[in-house]
């Protein structure tokens, strides 16, 4: 029973306590040591980034509870990382780097193992107490009250104490022994032939694959979410059953550019759309798996520009203007970390669009729409209030509106590093007096307030005004001749 508890349990123990051991390579912070163990008879190394992911290196299958773990901190740009690119210093770099990391697992290792002993110590040390005990028991309930003499049983429950602690202490060396060696031997067959960080933990797929036949006869395409499919308009007339999923209109983002230009301009917006499912992957829409956008957009022949928006979706604004609705307060810090977590990770697949973008066959312009604001600073009528709810006050307008601007930040900032052109609509805001709303021009309100099917999206005049600021980024062609 002491040995099958020291395995079962002294084990397990050890690995989950014994510290990480933190080391520096290549200018980085890593920790090396095993990952959590599990009821598994065998599993992968594993690969943590902090504060992003932990990936599965299936490569590396070992067996055993040892299952080697390697923390990596935030990325360091410094001297120590550009040595892993220069001829002369780099393979000398990388022999460091390799000694390292195997010197720390080492010392983990070591550190586990007379962690182990100390448990197996203590765990014998207790089970000799209570064999100590059970034999007390049992001699004091000898028939008659004859019992073996006091010197006798200390003797004996010494030398049982000494071959449990023995035993004990063997075993579980042993065990010990055998895992180390499982863990190095799943290694190095991992590792063998594996060339390229890809091999070792996946590679990821940069870009789309394209979707569907070749498209001709368009001058333009709009890429989006809902702002760009314009809910609540018109439907488009014997539309595709991806038009219909979507509810593209007559008087969307795509067909008021081509209404203004003029030019054939394909709609492949969709509400709801995300970079990761929508534009880069495909989108459960209307009952239908919808493909990616630029999936299709890669079929779409001789392009002369492409219209791109989105970001709310990927922040999940909805979620912070329902909150600050129906709380009193929600500048609260929980909240705001919880945006820059998003934002950030906005980023990071907004990156990967960009480059996808980038990339597109025949090079077309590209044109990056602004997140339009929804309130004026001084805010104050039916569509800032929520019957039962506390709605609306300027503090909670400046905070949404800072928060919309940090978007467009990130946007724009994207867009300039790829040299791509961007539209930033003026919509006439709820609440607002002016042009736009009804006793201004007469073209009635730029956006639908709580009281329409579709709060905070385009009217058709909204979508003509976002239309038109389009319009002006795009590049005209030379004249003939």
């Amino acid at each position: 029973m002491l040995v099958l508890f020291c395995l079962c349990a002294g084990i397990p123990v050890t690995v989950a306590l014994t510290p990480a051991q933190d080391l520096v390579v290549f200018g980085q912070h890593i920790s090396v040591g095993a990952r959590p163990p599990d009821l598994s008879i065998a599993g992968p190394a594993r690969l943590v980034q902090v504060g992003n992911t932990a990936l599965d290196i299936d490569q590396m299958h070992v067996y055993g509870p040892l299952r080697p773990e390697l923390t990596m901190g935030p990325v360091q740009r410094n001297a120590a990382a550009a040595a892993v690119f220069d001829p002369v210093a780099g393979p000398q770099a990388q022999d460091e780097a390799i000694s390292a990391v195997t010197r720390g697992f080492l010392t983990w290792y070591v550190l586990g193992g007379l962690g182990l002993l100390a448990f197996t110590l203590a765990a014998a040390g207790g089970a000799a107490g209570i064999r100590t005990l059970v034999v007390l028991r049992r001699q004091a309930r000898a028939s008659g009250g004859e019992h073996a003499p006091l010197h006798e049983i200390f003797s004996y429950c010494v030398r049982a104490a000494r071959r449990m602690t023995v035993i004990a202490l063997v075993t579980a060396v042993f065990a010990w022994l055998a895992s180390g060696a499982l863990a190095v031997t799943g290694s190095l067959q991992g590792l063998r032939g594996v060339t390229s960080l890809a091999q070792l933990v996946g590679a990821y797929h940069l870009t789309p694959d394209p979707v569907g036949p070749q498209i001709t006869g368009f001058d333009g395409a709009v890429i989006g979410d809902s702002r760009a499919v314009r809910l609540g308009g018109p439907p488009v007339p014997d539309g595709t059953p991806d038009d219909v999923a979507c509810q593209r209109s007559t008087d969307s983002l795509a067909a008021e550019i081509g209404h203004l230009l003029p030019a054939r301009v394909l709609n492949l917006s969709c509400p709801s759309a995300t970079i990761t499912s929508g534009l880069r992957g495909p989108q459960d829409a209307g009952g239908r798996s919808v493909p990616a956008q630029v999936g299709v957009l890669k079929q779409v022949q001789d392009l002369r520009f492409v219209v791109v928006a989105i970001g709310p979706n990927d922040v999940g604004w909805i979620d912070f203007l329902r909150y600050c609705y129906g709380v009193p307060d929600c500048s609260d810090r929980l909240t705001q970390g919880e945006f820059d977590y998003r934002l950030a990770a906005f980023d990071r697949v907004y990156g990967d669009l960009l480059i996808d973008l980038n990339e597109l066959p025949g090079r077309p312009q590209v044109i990056i729409m602004t997140s339009y604001g929804a309130f004026p600073p001084d805010a104050d009528c039916a569509d800032t209030r929520a019957e039962g709810y506390p709605g609306l006050d300027p503090v909670k307008i400046e905070l949404l509106n800072d928060r919309n601007k940090q978007l467009n930040d990130v946007l724009t900032a994207g867009a300039q590093k790829y040299g791509f052109a961007v539209a930033d609509p003026r919509l006439a805001m709820l609440c607002e007096k002016g042009p736009g709303m009804k006793d201004g021009d007469g073209l009635g309100p730029d956006l639908q307030g709580m009281a329409d099917p579709y709060p905070f999206h385009p009217t058709g005049i909204g979508s003509l005004r976002m239309a038109s600021s389009v319009v002006r980024q795009i590049v005209p062609l030379p004249a003939a001749g």
